[in-house]
């Protein structure tokens, strides 16, 4: 075999190597081989001609034999055929199992797990791709990596680190998401869209980390460890795509998952897709199938906490309407029992007081439409990004001239109890004898209005300003009309 095929290591060619003599059955070509400029002899082969004679070749070699490994890079196409890698600890060959053969399988192969397959070794012409052409598989045991897999489980469950309820509860409202993962990775990019989507409130602190290859699990816990010290995040996200066994295995090291249960942060792990199962997801606080899951379920969406405050407020709103109408029953049955002026008064007071009420209440109305406008534009400015800045500026306006009216009304009812309180004064009969007047009554008490009410050496009361005295009556004249 060429010293070239050594080098690149091609499966295919080191198979080919592989065989005796015997077993190779290629056309023998001339020892005198033509001139360049000569025009090419039939013996000459194509490369499609050369690729079909080795794929017959290794068909006649090899018949159907039982080969063991483990599964690796396992695909199940939309057409129904099984494309996997086949690998033990030196080596590993490309296999495919059609349809037809696939259908009778009695378990559908996972990454890592161990099997022996029946197969007829090939060649693949078009791309010169030498591959095994399963016939049928069955189990030969789990393979390494699930194995430890299932041992480090088994030791981490036994000491208490996936108890449910050591776990502790995801924050119903946050303010600050950590996401530690690759910057690369696409996950990255479908959980911040996904944030931007139901949650554009929240703030976003990226703990940057590789999430595959050697060492990275100790950068993981790391990046963990970071996350905790700095308590800056009030929910941890630890997430990856999808791949194979091999490729999520940095999350299946016994340091993540202790790192992970030593955290002061709720942690929620997002890794592979949803049949994936690793370690530090039976190590978290909450499993998300996936890193989108892993956002949806951070994050409660922004929509969901308005219309529950919309909620809270209308309750609010009747509650404190029912308060006033009541608290104005009463006091208008207490206005009804006052009679003197300081009564009256005070009911006029009370009256003001209802009004003003009547009027707050009657202002928060088209501020409660105002605001319910304002959550319609926001919803819209979710999906459009429109510009609120008009809007903001009428409901202000709108605030302002409500503030005026209130206080030009209260003046206003202020400025009338004055008036009110001054002609009162003014109609008290005490005033009216403090500046010089006097009020006469009879024996009887009664007022006299009139001289001709008056007889000779009558005895009759003279009220003032700051006393009474009796006085005699000497003579009355009447006055002549």
């Amino acid at each position: 075999m060429p010293a070239g095929c050594r080098r690149c290591g091609n499966p295919v060619q080191n198979t080919i190597g592989a065989l005796s003599a015997a077993q190779i059955q290629v056309k023998t070509m001339p020892t005198d081989y033509p001139h360049p400029n000569q025009t090419p002899t039939s013996d000459v082969l194509t490369v499609s001609a050369l690729n079909q004679a080795v794929s017959r070749m290794l068909e006649r070699s090899f018949p159907l034999t039982w080969i063991a490994g483990e599964i690796s890079n396992f695909t199940r196409a939309a057409s129904g055929h099984w494309y996997f890698t086949l690998k033990d600890n030196a080596a590993q060959v490309r296999a495919v199992m059609f349809r037809g053969r696939a259908q009778y399988a009695d378990f559908m192969p996972r990454e890592g797990d161990k099997v022996e397959v029946r197969a007829l070794v090939t060649l693949y012409a078009p791309r010169g791709d030498y591959q095994l052409s399963v016939e049928a598989i069955r189990r030969a045991g789990v393979g390494n990596l699930y194995e430890a897999f299932l041992q480090l489980k088994e030791k981490l469950n036994a000491e208490g680190l996936f108890d449910p309820a050591r776990k502790r509860p995801i924050p119903s409202f946050v303010h600050n998401i950590g996401i530690i993962t690759s910057p690369q990775a696409a996950a990255l990019r479908d959980i911040l869209t996904t944030l931007k989507r139901r949650a554009p409130h929240v703030n976003v602190i990226l703990y940057p980390t590789p999430v595959q290859g050697e060492g990275s699990s100790s950068k993981i816990a790391q990046a963990i460890a970071t996350a905790s010290a700095r308590a800056e995040c009030d929910v941890l996200l630890v997430c990856r795509g999808g791949g194979s066994i091999e490729d999520l295995w940095s999350f299946n090291h016994e340091i993540v998952a202790r790192t992970i249960v030593g955290c002061d942060i709720p942690v929620i792990v997002g890794v592979g897709h949803e049949t994936d199962f690793t370690i530090a997801d039976f190590a978290a606080d909450l499993r998300a199938p996936t890193p989108t899951a892993a956002a949806e379920l951070a994050a409660t969406p922004r929509a969901d906490w308005l219309a529950r405050l919309e909620a809270q407020a209308d309750d609010m709103r009747l509650t404190v309407k029912r308060q006033l109408s009541d608290t104005a029953q009463t006091l208008d049955w207490l206005s009804r029992r006052l009679i003197s002026p300081s009564a009256t008064i005070a009911h006029e007071r009370m009256k003001l007081q209802n009004l003003q009420a009547r009027l707050g209440h009657a202002t928060r109305i088209p501020l409660s439409k105002a605001q319910f406008a304002l959550a319609h534009l926001r919803n819209r400015w979710l999906t459009q990004l429109p510009d609120t800045q008009s809007q903001r500026l009428n409901v202000l306006n709108h605030a302002r001239r409500l503030s005026n009216q209130i206080n030009n009304n209260i003046a206003g009812q202020r400025q009338n109890l004055v008036s009110l309180s001054a002609q009162l004064e003014m109609l008290n009969p005490q005033r009216t004898l403090e500046r010089g007047y006097a009020m006469i009554t009879d024996e009887k008490g009664k007022i006299v209005r009139a001289p001709k009410e008056l007889q000779p050496r009558q005895s009759v009361t003279v009220r003032l300003a700051e006393g009474t005295a009796q006085v005699g009556i000497a003579t009355v004249q009447q006055t002549l009309e």
